[in-house]
């Protein structure tokens, strides 16, 4: 098991959520998550907390990537369709990165390949000295 696959075997609410990995590269992440009834909100929609939990899924393995303990620090995400049913993707890429700030982009879509929301994402890297 290599160190990305430790890293989301952890990720608890990921497993608990119905989220699946797909890819990691260095900045980048995919994961998927096939839509079921306990995704939905009250009008039949996959909920908004869902699609951010998607997203941020995807954001913290591509934050993760390279091998510096990465942590959220602001999160934004806008929501332009719904989805009900099939299968949601998330993919992350790095927009820039510092020694101590990244910045993440996650696309989700659905697999029809269109626009769900637009997440945007900065992390602190938490780097050692000595």
């Amino acid at each position: 098991m290599n160190t990305t696959d430790q890293f989301f075997a952890k990720d608890a609410w990921a497993k608990e959520a119905g989220i699946e990995f797909m890819d990691v590269s260095p900045g980048r992440a995919k994961v998927k998550m096939l839509i079921g009834d306990r995704h939905k909100n009250s009008h039949g929609t996959v909920h908004g907390g869902v699609i951010f939990t998607l997203a941020d899924t995807a954001f913290a393995l591509a934050s993760n990537s390279q091998g510096v303990p990465a942590a959220a620090i602001n999160a934004h995400i806008s929501y332009v369709k719904s989805a009900s049913s099939g299968t949601l993707y998330a993919e992350a890429e790095e927009f820039s990165i510092s020694p101590k700030i990244a910045t993440y982009t996650v696309k989700i879509t659905d697999d029809k390949e269109e626009n769900i929301a637009i997440f945007q994402g900065m992390v602190y890297r938490k780097t050692t000295r000595g």
